[in-house]
């Protein structure tokens, strides 16, 4: 009988890209210009879940209106903000990142990207990152009804490897990874790189923690099962 092997399904932003704060910056531009007013630190707190949710979220948290117009405007404004920042060079490759993708390529080991964030944003770090989505499986939030912390971007992705999920490890830097992972009866991985500590991931289900991709690379034998 053939074992199945393990494939790694990577959230984007935070886990091999640099660029959670930039998002967070991005998205304090985008509340400042529509006249909101809340701390850097709450808005990074929300990273990582889809773009919606989290306009709901802090719109909620500060008592006002939440209309579809106001939210509409709001993921505009953000997707310009961090445009801006991107192809100002601001958005790198994770330490490892690249070396971690060859590596599992070379490994014949499955993997790919499951991101909340929309192609529009997402491309610049896929190209940051040199992965190319027409020839590696990559779901963005234009591909399902609902981002994270809801397990469908993973789930597709899976789908789109053609592996069974519960054979897979969901690797990303926020809570809001584990509980998508939880919920898709996938094994979290966690990474600190996105500004999550080791207690929260691990509160959220990550049954791994490391430092980064470079640290995940040099610890891989401990999460991929071997042929």
């Amino acid at each position: 009988m053939t074992r199945p092997r393990t494939a790694f399904l990577f959230d984007l932003d935070g886990t091999l890209v640099d660029s959670v704060y930039q998002h967070v910056l991005a998205w304090k531009e985008a509340l400042d210009r529509e006249g909101i007013e809340l701390a850097v630190w709450r808005i990074h707190r929300k990273i990582g879940m889809s773009g919606g949710l989290f306009t709901r979220i802090l719109l909620r948290e500060t008592g006002i209106e939440i209309t579809e117009d106001r939210v509409a405007r709001l993921r505009r404004w953000h997707a310009e903000a961090f445009t801006r920042r991107a192809e100002a060079g601001g958005v790198r490759p994770l330490p490892g990142a690249r070396e971690l993708l060859a590596w599992l390529t070379e490994a014949g080991l499955p993997w790919a990207i499951a991101t909340s964030g929309r192609m529009q944003t997402a491309a610049h770090n896929l190209e940051a990152l040199g992965v190319d989505p027409d020839k590696v499986p990559v779901i963005t939030r234009d591909d399902v009804r609902h981002a994270k912390p809801d397990p469908d971007l993973f789930l597709a992705a899976a789908d789109r490897l053609g592996v069974d999920i519960q054979h897979a490890l969901v690797l990303g830097d926020s809570i809001w990874d584990m509980l998508a992972a939880q919920r898709c009866r996938a094994l979290g991985l966690g990474l600190l790189c996105g500004g999550y500590g080791q207690e929260e991931l691990e509160r959220a289900g990550a049954f791994r923690v490391y430092e980064d991709p470079a640290d995940l690379l040099y610890h891989v034998d401990e999460v991929a099962a071997r042929d």
